[in-house]
């Protein structure tokens, strides 16, 4: 095999890695379609929403009920959580409420769910 063979053989490869890390599920972070994540809210006060989309984003509007702390701020803002309760996380698209997920549990919360398709695939109730 030549230099420029290997070399495509690499990127390939590290486009694969870089696809699949983004895409796979995280232990510990339930995927919820729009629907069981709306029918999961009908127990106000028994979970925290929180949208981690920046302050911008979520003045467009946001999930009723939903606290913001965007994924920016989530670590210096994690003492705002309760590790009791079981925490729905969104945001546009559901590639940050991901990396939310796997920031909160590395600090030790484990009920935790985020909004496949974020609020993109909403098709509940918005406030603004």
């Amino acid at each position: 095999m030549n230099f420029s063979t290997i070399l495509n053989i690499i990127i390939v490869l590290l486009a694969v890695w870089f696809i699949y890390t983004r895409i796979a599920p995280i232990k510990g972070l339930k995927n919820m379609s729009a629907k069981d994540f709306q029918q999961s809210l009908h127990h106000p006060g028994a979970q925290l929403v929180i949208d981690v989309r920046e302050p911008f984003e979520y003045k467009q509007g946001f999930i009723p009920g939903a606290k913001n702390i965007p994924l920016s701020q989530l670590e210096s803002r994690m003492n705002e959580l309760q590790k009791d309760k079981e925490i729905f996380l969104y945001c546009r698209s559901g590639m940050r409420s991901k990396q939310a997920g796997k920031l909160l549990i590395k600090h030790g919360f484990i009920q935790l769910a985020h909004l496949q398709g974020g609020i993109s695939a909403w098709k509940g109730k918005i406030s603004n």
